[in-house]
């Protein structure tokens, strides 16, 4: 099996800025595209982008439930399977609609890419902040933070959500990121990954942990956005400018269709693990085992000012980001 891990970034490529990454991925999805510019903004269903998680359950249950249809769309879900390739697959538009994480969205916009929020998508909470972990393989001890310096840590996309956020539970430790080598590796590798000794451990979340763990391959090392105790937004939806502006009655429709749909995620376990099931490809028992994290439709540019600062401390911003601009009103 041909795993998609990616080398560990250099210290050149660190101070290259974060976003580029997001921007040369963008501009090579763009050069496959061209061709597409001409129906871009005329397509009668809406692809909508996710990576194999929870975070977008508003939308899978949008489809199951038909309430989508119900508002006048026809939307399908499209799988992603690194994070960071999303704001690419919206500009390309391979999808219309993408659900970034706040990290790669504010990356994005810090390299210039003309993307806006639309949407509100999960928030972390003390209910599900206990999730996400990190994912120790078998033969590799983690009894305290500082354990992780030298081990080879998987994270789901490079400067993405999860790795941003261990990254700041380092810090705040006492331990320096630089002396853990990071790499990239997908949530569908990350059992298979764990099992070949590829990693010492991986950033990722239910119900993947559970999974991994009943299968015998290692154990929780960290339960670090416990300690985080956070409640700031995870993902969001989003979209190009360009299509966002020239499709507001759509934009409205696909708002109210979550916002009855996050009332199912948040209310109907049954149905709501249901649709994530469907989606992420993971067993039923173990996705209803784990509640899903917080679904909140609406999102205020405020929300977004945590991450700013958090990214900020970590050099991966550029520039100084307005809020205000970057969530459609």
């Amino acid at each position: 099996m041909k795993y998609m891990i990616k080398k560990n970034i250099d210290k050149q490529d660190r101070k290259m800025c974060n976003g580029e990454m997001i921007v040369k991925k963008v501009l090579a999805a763009l050069a496959v595209s061209v061709a597409l510019t001409g129906t871009a903004f005329a397509q009668a269903k809406i692809q909508v982008g996710c990576t194999a998680t929870p975070d977008c359950a508003s939308a899978m249950v949008a489809i199951d439930e038909g309430i989508f249809k119900k508002h006048g769309l026809e939307v399908e879900m499209t799988p992603i399977g690194i994070n960071s390739n999303i704001p690419a697959a919206i500009l390309s538009n391979s999808i219309q609609i993408g659900g970034p994480t706040s990290t790669v969205f504010l990356q994005a916009a810090d390299g210039g890419l003309d993307l806006v929020a639309i949407a509100g998508a999960t928030v972390m909470s003390p209910v599900t902040n206990g999730n996400i972990t990190a994912f120790v393989r078998n033969g590799i001890t983690i009894k305290e933070p500082k354990d992780f310096v030298g081990k080879k840590v998987g994270a789901p996309g490079l400067n993405a959500f999860l790795h941003v956020l261990f990254v700041k539970w380092l810090v705040e430790k006492g331990v320096d990121p630089k002396r853990v080598n990071f790499v990239e590796v997908t949530f569908p590798t990350m059992s298979d990954i764990i099992k070949s000794g590829g990693v010492d451990a991986v950033l990722t979340a239910e119900p993947l942990v559970t999974r991994m763990t009943n299968a015998g391959l290692g154990s929780v090392g960290a339960r670090y956005a416990v300690e985080l105790a956070r409640t700031d937004t995870i993902i969001f939806y989003a979209a190009s400018r360009e299509w966002a502006e020239k499709n507001a009655a759509t934009i409205k429709k696909f708002r109210d269709a979550l916002t009855e749909a996050a009332e199912i995620v948040n209310n109907d376990r049954e149905k709501a693990s249901n649709s994530i099931a469907k989606f992420t490809k993971q067993p039923i028992e173990l996705v209803k085992a784990t509640p899903p994290n917080r679904s909140e439709p609406v999102l205020k540019p405020e929300q977004l000012s945590w991450w700013i600062e958090v990214m900020s401390s970590q050099k991966m911003l550029q520039s100084k980001l307005d809020t205000s601009k970057l969530v459609l009103k």
